[in-house]
């Protein structure tokens, strides 16, 4: 019996709702996707802040429940800059006040679908916060479409440092990490789905397949076969 993951796509925009069951002494790295989370353990809720490494694996196992919020959008929910949170996984209650995320816990705890209850909460939270950026969702969109940085400034209406600083607060990292991650998403995908690692290579965009290789070293700390478990 291996781990189990199920995943929807949410009602709230652009977010995904998902359920992992892990066993215990087991690895189940998650690999930088530009995206926050908001999870729930079964004790506590806590938030996970953007990537730039694979997050380490407990190896206790258990299951858990999370939405995934779409880069750009976590921080106007959260109420907090994505890059005080990066590379983090902190309690809720150190970010909102503790006798909401009580409410919140018990509510949880009581729920016979911990991931549904997340996202109603997600969605309340929502209705009464301002909608996330919509300039930096769109230079989101950009890089997930494979555009440049410089691209996605022009589209913004950006200048390079102001499209730093915004991308800080809405990605916590610059654009040029945040395609980086976007197009190493893709390129796994892509080999997901069948290709070659050289065709998803430069299909993601990279100008090769050592190009891909970097980039799963230094974002994901491990190989391309090591990570799909090919020779």
């Amino acid at each position: 019996m291996g781990d189990s993951y199920v995943e929807r796509a949410s009602r709230l925009d652009g977010a995904t709702v998902w359920t992992l069951t892990v066993e215990p002494g087991t690895d189940h790295p998650v690999l930088p996707d530009g995206c926050m989370d908001l999870l729930w353990n079964g004790d506590r809720l806590l938030v996970a802040g953007p990537d730039t490494r694979t997050a380490p694996s407990t190896g206790t196992g258990g299951s858990w429940a999370g939405i995934r919020f779409a880069p750009g959008t976590a921080p106007a929910l959260l109420g907090v800059p994505a890059d005080e949170l990066r590379d983090l996984r902190v309690p809720l209650a150190a970010l909102w006040p503790g006798d909401r995320v009580r409410r919140l816990t018990e509510r949880l705890a009581e729920a016979p679908g911990p991931a549904a209850a997340l996202e109603d909460i997600a969605l309340e939270r929502a209705a009464r916060t301002e909608p996330p950026d919509p300039v930096m969702r769109a230079v989101a969109a950009c890089l997930e479409a494979g555009g440049s940085v410089a691209e996605a400034a022009r589209s913004a209406g950006l200048g390079p440092r102001q499209l730093h600083r915004r991308s800080l607060t809405a990605f916590g990292y610059g654009p040029k990490t945040l395609g980086r991650v976007l197009r190493l998403q893709r390129a796994l995908a892509l080999v997901r789905s069948g290709l070659p690692y050289a065709d998803a290579a430069l299909a993601a965009g990279c100008a090769d397949q050592a190009h891909l290789a970097r980039d799963m070293r230094d974002l994901a700390g491990t190989t391309l076969t090591a990570y799909f478990g090919t020779p």
